[in-house]
């Protein structure tokens, strides 16, 4: 009896001797599991803030190029990239082991961030194309206007005046502008080119439409030919009309009759080389615009 007590007592001792070894296993089991999942968490944490970081640096150099362009939304961009600067210095201190909660206010602040840099990135080129178009409005009138409202009052009146001019029916219309540019052999003979080192002149050409009504005799017309970097080549010289000035390439004088007549001249080089780009070709009557077009040496 005293054995068999003495068996069981010791199976019993086993058995919770076992169960504490097996729940000291589990318990390091759990720990070991705990702290790798840390270990993957502050890696993956570091990889979050690093790539942040790569965010928050290319939308600093997208503000620098937006900047760059000087618009009347430069003040606000540049307000927005120190934004970004801040955050960038503000993620740079944090701890490596920063919470996920941090993470999340980082990344939250970096998209805040970038959904206003795409709409004032937008509005910024929107700006800069205004202005490029203005700027090309501007320098083929070459009028010395200070400020964007009295160039556009300008304009209007132009229109206006031309309006009740075609009403009128005695303004002669200017059409069929075209240019070609041409190397000139020794002989004379003109070869058509597209080439900017091959271009001696540009051939500047247009038709003044019939016009029974119109008044008849000697008209002059003021060429105004205008590089990519907005030069006025030729002559260059000026012409005021009233409270208006315009800097020219060369004069055409035509003897109209009220038909039609086609007028040719030529825009020279003057031994040198025309630059590759875009030019604008514009057609003055006194100081109103009646014709332009354009053209690309390659």
């Amino acid at each position: 009896m005293d054995n068999q007590k003495n068996t069981s007592s010791l199976k019993a001792i086993i058995v919770v001797l076992a169960l504490l070894l097996l729940g000291s296993l589990a318990y390091i089991f759990k720990m070991t599991t705990d702290a790798n999942k840390m270990n993957t968490e502050l890696t993956t944490e570091k990889s979050e803030k690093e790539k942040v970081l790569d965010e928050l640096a290319e939308l600093k150099s997208t503000y620098d190029d937006a900047i760059a362009a000087k618009t009347a939304l430069s003040d606000e961009l540049i307000a927005e990239r120190d934004k970004v600067v801040k955050l960038m210095d503000d993620l740079k201190k944090s701890k490596g082991d920063a919470d996920a909660d941090a993470m999340r206010k980082y990344k939250s602040q970096y998209q805040q961030l970038n959904a206003k840099m795409k709409q004032l990135v937008a509005e910024n080129d929107q700006l800069k194309t205004a202005n490029q178009r203005l700027t090309v409005e501007r320098d083929s009138t070459s009028m010395a206007l200070g400020q964007q409202k009295k160039l556009n009052d300008t304009l209007v009146i132009q229109n206006v005046n031309l309006a009740k001019t075609v009403e009128k029916g005695q303004k002669i219309v200017v059409m069929n502008l075209r240019t070609q540019p041409v190397k000139v052999r020794s002989s004379g003979k003109q070869i058509e080119t597209e080439r900017a080192s091959r271009a001696d002149q540009v051939k500047v050409c247009f038709a003044l439409a019939a016009n029974a009504i119109a008044k008849s005799g000697e008209k002059t017309y003021y060429v105004q030919v205008i590089d990519s970097k907005n030069n006025v080549l030729g002559d260059k010289k000026t012409e005021n009309f009233g409270d208006m000035t315009l800097t020219y390439s060369f004069p055409v004088t035509v003897e109209y009759n009220n038909e039609a007549v086609d007028v040719c001249n030529y825009l020279d080089g003057k031994g040198k080389e025309f630059a590759k780009g875009s030019y604008f070709v514009n057609i003055f009557d006194k100081s109103e615009l009646v014709s332009k077009t354009t053209f690309t040496l390659k």
